[in-house]
Parts: C-alpha cells; structure tokens; sequence
C-alpha cells in the first residue's frame, strides 16, 4: 500500500532545463586526465547541490526526483513527423555528458528517471495527477510553458532561475487564461520551438481572447462560421483538423506507463562514499571539498594529472603473472568482484567462445579485471573430458559456475550505466552478451582509442598493443586450440589454461585503457573517439544482428548465369590466342601474352613463371583485346566464387539473413571494412556486379531503401582546396562531370558526348585519389601521353587542387599526419620515403583528408540514425561507403526518406560549416538493386 498522501510534498525537477541552462551559464570545461567535456556536468552538479541545501525546513520536501527526455523520438512524432523538427542538432561537446549527468543524479542520491517514447513533461505530468489525487503537494522545478497546465489543485511550479513560484494567477498572466485551458490557447497559437503548427497568423494573445469569448476549443471551432474578421474566420476554418491536431501535440499525457511509484522517490540522503567519489572521478575539486567539510569528512585525493602540454606520466603496474589469476566458480567467489567493480565504476571484460562468429558462437566464459594484475575467469560453458565423441563428452566439466546464475549476476553490472565496461573490439563481445539478453553500456574500446591515437601507424590488434605499449607477449591461442584437423574449440580447453589465456585479456586490456585514457587528450583526439568512435560500436552492432536477407534461389540462378558467361569468355579468349589453355594459370596466360604474343612487360618470378596481376592487363588492354577479355573472365570468376557461390554459405540458417561484421579500426581514413562476409566491395560498374544486389531483398511488406550521398569526395574537395568553380557548379546544381569535361576541353554543356563526360569523370575522382598519368591511362584504356595531357588541362583550370596538393604533402612531411575536418589523424610514417613508396605515401596523404572527411560524415550519420527513426518500422541494414541501406515498411517508406536524408545532409553540423551543401539521393525498391 502507498504511503504517499497527504502532508507529503512531491519536487519534480526538469532535467533537460538543468542541463542546458548549466550548458549555457559555464564557458566550456575539460577533464584533465583526458579531455572529456564536462562543463554541463559541472554546473549540472552545483545546481543539484544548491537546491539540496536550499530545501530543507517544514516545507522541504518529502520526495523528488530528476526527470529526464530519453531519446528524441515519442508517441508525437508518430501524430506529426515534422514534431520538434526545428530543433537545432545536441553541441558536440554536450553529447558525451547527458549519461553523466544522469550519474551526478544518481551519486546525489536523487531519483534518477526517464522512459523511452516519452517526453520528460509526460512523466511530470503523470507523477503530478497522481500525487494530486492522493492528497500530495507538488511543487514542478521548471519554467517550461508546457507544463503551466498542470498548475492548481495543490500542484505549483518554481522558476528556479528567478527563484519565483507560479501560480494560477501566474499562468493566467502568461497566457490570457487559467490552466485549464492553456492547451487550448497553445493548440491555436502554435510553437515555432517544438514545430506546433497551430492557427497561421494567430498568436497568444488573439488565442486567449477567442478561447474566452467563446469558452473552449471545440465551441471555437464548432461556431468559428461566426467570426466576424473574415482573415481570422476562414483561418480558423481551413485549419480545423491542424489545429486539433495541434492540441494533441501540446496535451501533456497523464497516463504515462511509469515502471515505479510515488514511493520510490522518498528523499534520501547521499552516500558520502558514491558522491565524494563522483566528484573526484570528474576532477570537481572545489565542490568536492564543499561537500566533503560539509560531511565532516576528508575528501578524496585528486588524481594526479598531466597537463595537456604534457605526455601522460608513465603508469607504474605489476608484472604479468598467471599464478595471480583465479578461476570463479560460485556465486559467493562472484560477489566480492562485483563489489569491488561497483566501488571502482569500472572493469575489464572478455569473453570466450566456440567461435568468431558472434551470430552463432556460444558463450564459454567471462574474464573481468579490476586492477592491473588482478583478473578472474568465471568458466561457464566447458565441456568434460573423456566420452566417445571425437573430442570428449559433451557434458559439462565440473567446478563451473551455472551460466544462468552468472549472468544474473553480471547483468546489473554491465547494465549499470554508473561502471564503464571495458574491453579490446568491444562489438564483439557485446554482441556475444546481447544474444544473451544482456546490454553492455556505457563501454571503453582499447582498440578504438589506439585508432584514435595512432590511425596509420600500426595495427590495432591486442598482441601488437600489448608488444608496443606494454612490453608483454601475450598467450598465445594456438598451442591451446591445435590446429587443422585436430582443431578444437575453446570449451574443449582445460579450466586451468583457459584461466590463465583469458584473465590475462583481461588483465591485458584493462593495462591498456589504463595507459591510453590519458592519453587521449594529450593526443587532442579525445573528440574523435568520443564522437566517431565509441557511439559507433552500439549502432553498428545492431545493423550486425538486423542482418539483410539474401534469396538463395536468385544466387544460384546467376552463378549459373556467369558459368556460361565465363564459357564463352573462355571460347573467345581461345580464338584471339589461336590456342586453349587454363585461363585460371596466371602463368600460362602470362605465356601466351609474353612468348607467344610478344607483348610488352613480362616479368618472371623466382619460380620462373610469369606474374600477370590486374595492372598489367590493363596496361596491355590499350594495345590488345585478349588482356581485356582475361580480365573480364578473372571478374565473373571473382564474382562466382566470391558471392553467387559464398553468400550461400553465409546465409544463417537461424535467421535466413546474412549477418556481415564491420571492422571499425579497419581503414587509416575511418572508412569501415566489412567482412565475413565482404558486402562492400561487390563491383557496381558492371553490369553482372549490379546484378549481385538484386539477390538482397526486402521481407514480406517490406521494401529496402538506399540513401547515397551525392559526390560527396568532390564537394569535400571543393570546400578544402576551396575551387570557386566547383562550389558554384555544386550551387547551381550542376553536372559536376560535364561542367568539368566542358572547363578542360571547351566543349559546351549542350554539345557533351557519353565518352567526353566519361573522361572528366574519371579525371575528377581520380585526381582525389592523386592519380598519375600512368593510372588514368590504366583506367580508361587509353596511350599514357593522353592521359597525362588531361590531368596538366585538368590542373590549369582548377589551380586550386595542385596547391592543396602541395600544402597536403607539405603538411604531412613536417608533423607526420594528416587530418580530416573533425579532427581525426591519419599518420603518414612513410611520407619521407624513398622509391616508389613515396609516391603511394604522398598519393594517400592528398586522399586522406578529404576521404576521411567524408567517413566522418557518415559516420556522424549513422550515429544519430538511431534515435531518429525510432519508433519507426525500419532498420538500417549496411554501410557501403557513401551509401545507407535500410529495410522499412511499404507504408513508412517516405517517413523514413525525409528523416535519413535530414540526418545525412545535415551530418556535418554543426562541428564543421561546409560551403557546399550536401546532398543524399534515395531510392527504393524489393531488392538492393532496384533501390540503388
């Protein structure tokens, strides 16, 4: 039974107004130890400790709670899809410290509460009616005009920037009536904030009056015939069904779900312990000194930091030893480490299991670290040994923990958003928990911060980090798993030695956060990792599991298709060679171009045989037709046995989707890399390359849509090199490749021919890519000589790019690395080289920055994806480089379109203002290729 009623005071505390207004009222603010904003945070934290003192006395209050907006999406944007539309897109810096302030509620000891599909003003409003009902007061911290309709009846509200309570008397004063009817008046005159669209032309003022004339909405609508202005009457009368809708925009929701009570949001006093050690952890030293004399205790020692003109101090730690490390086995050993993870906030986590496949790999166990040093293994999923089976008995080995208890166990942990849950490729393993109804968040990757550092350098891959960073040559796996025939998996590997191989990734990875979360700042990539890195591993890992269908039957139908194809390829490549012979032996075609034909460039191997690589057919194809057709039957080959013949494999059986898994680190440039199977590399210039994506399609009642950034490299170019010409083509809305071809040749718009705009075409993506004479040459199979008389054309009409180019190089050779518009570093260790490396080092640092530019973008993109089309039937599927592929409902189709595009071309803002816009082409269709 409730014990809330009456003589208790409920405190309802507008998060969001708390968040900005300190947003707004500090300059900006960094944590020391490793750039992480945290100016919000700060004032956030001052403000909730100001009104703990400021409430206390016979009219303190008996509950209160901080309520706050969870995700932008709610029940209004399903009424109205154009809800809130205006709003400007969250500051950069803001982002990274709405979870933290939800920690600042929670380390105050105040309850803490938000509900997805709601906004904070509905659950305000909920909480409000009930405790009216019960006899309460309330008390709504908050100047939100929205919430003016809940005032009277015991419930008031408190400006606390003004310190001034409002009333009824205080409503009627701001809109012209009492509460009661306040939605009414806002139905009418509409909000340009929150995109209410109301009554064109009619304002507060104008509303109150009519509302009060004729006593509500409905009269007023019902009798809006007799109205005598004849602006006002037709207004109101061709915007009826606006305006009501417009009522149920603003009409706050009394009945919210709420999954706690009244009761649940007693005060309750802090626990000196939580919120000193918040404070600490944020680096608040005055106001932890404050509170800590107010407690009569002694405040935490700050930790000792470099300052950003500083390398981080060496962190001192133990040496590796796998006596250390303990098996846990029960839930009693469990809990003491999960004490101490709570008392720290943070902990080391991997996992182990039957495979590498996260859709279909089963868990096996969980390592956490505490400390450097200190690791556990909690093994789950062994298998006894002994038994008939090839490799042992499937049951279980004894000493093991139940996998049901220890995941009880360890969800609230890796739920709590208050502990930081680290690890090394940390997709992997969410994913791997996800599948067993737990969600990691919020989560530290190791391997993405040494990508933020140190893109280019080296690889990112535990043993190379562990070598590098800290002098340690981890446990190897394959002595433990064998290999080949005789190969096991990792629940076939004795409890002791799994002990010591996992605990020690642990203990490996926690090492690492420990020795590059400092380093980040002093790196000044602590805003690339928090903004392009880690938000991207929950997005990612969801399209990974969404999956996209792939019909089987289409498959099979065209690696029969390319098998003739290739057949006739074959026959003809025959005829021109006046001979047969296996047109898969690189060498013996390398026989026929070099002995037989007598073409030039020729090369044997130490084996003696001839090398016949792609870029010498294409360089023999502008002398000869018979390397062309080689080349041409090696792509249905590659075709055949990379897709038509693979992706049946790869199709899950479970779910009838193919799940790809993308490497975030995987690319110097931030462009991701999709593997197992590869989805972004299936050629798209041919026409059996397009005919691939025809074998994805779109679930019953389901269609698949393509948003595909437009040229986004050459507007990229545009804005950096900063050429006046391509901007305004862009402006003007242009055939960027015709305008080009029609600068280099001085041939009109209306005389372009296909092979003309062919060229420049080729020209202009080639040169962002810094392409040579020889390289365009290869590309449209034409003399070198010609080639390069294009680009030196190319680079007298556009002066612009060869000084970028220059300044790129130049940049690149004197502080090794380049970097994109968002800031992230793209090293260049090879740029001072000697030989033909030097050329591809300088070749990648001109690309870097704007195909960088251009990854961050999407990146952005996909990152706000999410909370933008939730609530909706859709799912984003695959990345392919500028393209988005999402599967939606027939129904939903032009929804989702206008807010993906919003997204997309908006990616940008407002970290970086480009002076060209960006534009997203989409289309739609049953398969992949009909919608692009």
């Amino acid at each position: 039974m409730s014990t809330f009623g009456k003589g208790c005071h409920l405190h309802l505390i507008d998060g969001s107004a708390f968040i900005f207004r300190a947003y707004h009222a500090l300059p900006p603010l960094t944590r020391k130890s490793d750039g992480l904003p945290v100016g919000a945070v700060a004032g956030f934290c001052n403000m909730l400790h100001r009104y703990v003192e400021g409430n206390t006395g016979p009219d303190a209050p008996t509950h209160v709670a901080v309520i706050f907006d969870k995700g932008s999406h709610t029940f209004r944007n399903d009424l109205y899809d154009l809800y809130k539309a205006n709003r400007e897109a969250m500051p950069e810096d803001l982002r990274p410290q709405m979870p933290l302030t939800r920690e600042a509620t929670r380390a105050f000891n105040i309850a803490c509460k938000e509900i997805e599909g709601y906004e904070a003003d509905d659950i305000i409003a909920t909480l409000a009616c009930q405790a009216r009902e019960a006899g309460g007061r309330v008390t709504i911290i908050s100047s939100d005009k929205d919430l003016m309709q809940l005032v009277g009846g015991g419930v008031e509200m408190l400006d606390a920037m003004k310190n001034a309570r409002i009333d009824v008397d205080g409503v009627r004063a701001k809109f012209g009536v009492g509460p009661e009817r306040v939605v009414d008046v806002q139905a009418l005159a509409g909000d340009s904030v929150d995109n209410v669209p109301g009554a064109p032309g009619i304002g507060i003022k104008t509303a109150a009056l009519l509302i009060n004339e004729y006593g509500d909405l409905d009269t007023l609508l019902e009798r809006a015939g007799e109205i005598k202005q004849p602006k006002r009457r037709q207004t109101l009368i061709d915007n009826a069904d606006q305006i009501r809708l417009s009522r149920q925009l603003v009409q706050l929701d009394c009945d919210t779900p709420l999954d706690f009570t009244l009761d649940d949001l007693e005060v309750r006093d802090p626990d000196g312990e939580t919120l000193l050690g918040f404070l600490t952890e944020m680096e608040f030293r005055t106001l932890t000194k404050r509170i800590a004399d107010q407690m009569g205790v002694e405040a935490p020692a700050a930790p000792e930091v470099a300052r950003p003109e500083e390398a981080p101090a060496e962190v001192e730690m133990p040496a590796f030893d796998a006596a250390d490390y303990t098996a846990v086995r029960t839930a009693e050993e469990l809990a003491p480490w999960i004490d101490e993870i709570r008392e720290r906030g943070w902990v080391a986590v991997d996992t182990e299991t039957t495979g590498l496949n996260e859709m279909i790999a089963e868990l096996v166990g969980i390592s956490l670290a505490v400390e450097p040093g200190r690791a556990c293994y909690i093994p789950l999923g062994h298998k006894a040994e002994g038994g008939e089976g090839l490799f042992g008995s499937d049951d279980l080995a004894d000493g093991q923990m139940p996998l049901d208890a220890a995941l009880a166990a360890l969800k609230p942990v890796f739920e709590n958003p208050a502990i930081v849950k680290i690890g090394q490729n940390m997709k992997y393993d969410a994913k791997i928990l996800a599948r067993y109804g737990v969600a990691m968040a919020p989560i530290d990757d190791t391997m993405l911060m040494s990508y933020a550092m140190h893109g280019g350098e080296h690889n990112h891959g535990m043993d190379t980090l562990a070598e590098r960073y800290l002098g340690h040559t981890p446990i190897p796996i394959k002595p433990l798993l064998g290999s080949g025939k005789s190969a096991i998996t990792f629940d076939r590997v004795p409890l002791d030695k799994a002990t010591e191989y996992a605990a020690e990734d642990a203990d490996i990875t926690l090492r690492l956060w420990k020795i590059f979360k400092p380093q980040l700042h002093a790196a000044r990539v602590t805003t690339v990792y928090e903004t392009l890195e880690r938000p991207l591993v929950p997005v990612l890992a969801q399209m990974e599991m969404h999956g996209v269908k792939v019909d089987r039957d289409t498959l099979s139908r065209m690696s029969n298709a390319f098998s003739q194809k290739m057949a006739a390829l074959e026959a003809e490549i025959h005829e021109l060679a006046g001979e047969t012979f296996n047109v898969g032996s690189p060498s013996q075609v390398g026989g026929i171009l070099f002995d037989k034909m007598s073409l030039p460039g020729g090369k044997k191997g130490k084996t003696g045989k001839y090398s016949t690589p792609a870029d010498v057919l294409e360089d023999l194809a502008t002398e000869h037709d018979l390397p062309g057709r080689v080349l041409d039957w090696r792509q249905l080959s590659k075709l055949k046995s990379t897709y038509t013949d693979a992706l049946q494999e790869h199709i899950n059986t479970d779910t009838g989707r193919v799940h790809t898994s993308y490497a975030i680190a995987g690319a110097n440039t931030g462009r991701l890399a999709s593997t197992d199977p590869n989805l972004q590399n299936i050629p798209v210039r041919s026409e059996e390359g397009r005919r691939i994506r025809e074998a994805f399609v779109a679930e019953e009642g389901n269609v698949l849509v393509s948003l595909d950034y437009s040229q986004i490299e050459l507007r990229i170019l545009a804005h950096i090199a900063n050429i006046p010409e391509l901007k305004q083509a862009f402006a003007d809305g242009l055939d960027i490749h015709a305008m080009t071809a029609s600068e280099m040749f001085d041939v009109p718009l209306d005389e372009m021919t296909p092979d003309i705009r062919r060229q420049a075409k080729a020209i202009n993506f080639g040169v962002i890519y810094g392409i040579s004479g020889f390289g365009l040459a290869r590309n449209l199979r034409i003399p070198r000589g010609e080639a390069q008389g294009f680009i030196d054309r190319y680079f007298e009409r556009f002066p612009g790019i060869k000084d970028y180019m220059a300044e790129t190089k130049g940049f690149a050779k004197e502080h090794g690395f380049v970097q994109t518009l968002f800031g992230r570093k793209i090293h260049t260790p090879e740029i001072s080289a000697k030989g033909p490396r030097a050329g591809f080092a300088q070749r990648a640092a001109i690309n870097a920055p704007i195909q960088g530019t251009a990854a961050d973008i999407i990146r952005r993109a996909m990152i706000r994806m999410p909370d933008a089309i939730a609530g909706m039937p859709a799912k984003m599927l695959l990345q392919v480089h500028d393209e988005l592929l999402f599967e939606v409902a027939e129904d939903a189709v032009d929804d989702l379109v206008t807010r993906a595009r919003d997204i997309m071309e908006g990616a940008a803002d407002p970290a970086v203002k480009l002076d060209v816009k960006l534009v997203v082409e989409a289309g739609q269709g049953a398969n992949w290729a009909q919608a692009h």
